[in-house]
């Protein structure tokens, strides 16, 4: 059955996901490294790693399958879920693909570098309604097309 990961301690769609997975009766698993407040449900489980700090993607990439869908910023698990054949999709609604994430892994590694020599010291955009909007549109997409093909 397909279920639903989030990997949660920064996800700023959260509830959006909630909406899309009640309505076509997923399971939803949020993991994180500390406790949060989830909706009581039976198809939505929080589970609270302790450790290192990539604790939470590790457990995610262990027990993510084949057409589960995850959803995270965080590229590197992005690509560590995509070799497992799960589909990967970023908070803003961008989808990382096999064809993608080569160059979002070299991208990241670039930002990091400038970073690193103080040549950009910005983050990302902020989160915008557009943002939430295009997310909600492409997880509906995902979960549809892997109904189609199972």
């Amino acid at each position: 059955m397909l279920e639903l990961f989030i990997d949660a301690d920064a996800c700023p769609v959260k509830e959006e996901s909630y909406r899309v997975a009640q309505r076509y009766g997923l399971g939803v698993t949020l993991v994180a490294n500390s406790w949060m407040h989830i909706p009581n449900e039976q198809w939505v489980r929080l589970v609270v790693v302790e450790g290192h700090l990539d604790a939470a993607d590790d457990w995610i990439a262990d027990h993510v399958g084949a057409d589960d869908i995850v959803v995270t910023a965080d590229i590197p698990l992005a690509a560590r879920c995509l070799e497992k054949h799960a589909l990967v999709l970023g908070s803003t609604g961008r989808p990382f693909t096999e064809e993608s994430i080569g160059d979002a892994l070299a991208s990241r590694e670039l930002m990091a570098d400038l970073r690193d020599l103080g040549t950009m010291t910005g983050g990302p955009p902020p989160f915008s309604k557009r943002d939430r909007s295009r997310f909600l549109q492409r997880l509906d997409e995902m979960v549809q097309s892997v109904r189609r093909r199972t």
